[in-house]
């Protein structure tokens, strides 16, 4: 399914995580906030939150690699 389909379709649980899967793996990936694909309001949140939490992961992991590289 192509985000077009989903951002078109009523939007279900399943459609929710999925959007906020693929922001996880965005933010955790260092991609930019901007970088989200859909256009409907409730769709594009839950990518945002998934985004969020994944760019917070990232960053947690980054400063833990640079406290062990301290020590």
């Amino acid at each position: 399914m192509t985000f077009k389909e989903i951002d078109n379709q009523n939007w279900s649980i399943e459609t929710l995580n999925k959007a906020y899967r693929q922001g996880y793996m965005f933010g955790l990936s260092g991609e930019n906030q901007g970088s989200c694909p859909y256009k409907s309001d409730v769709i594009a949140a839950a990518w945002e939150a998934g985004w969020l939490d994944g760019r917070t992961q990232a960053e947690f992991v980054s400063s833990m690699e640079s406290d062990c590289a301290i020590a």
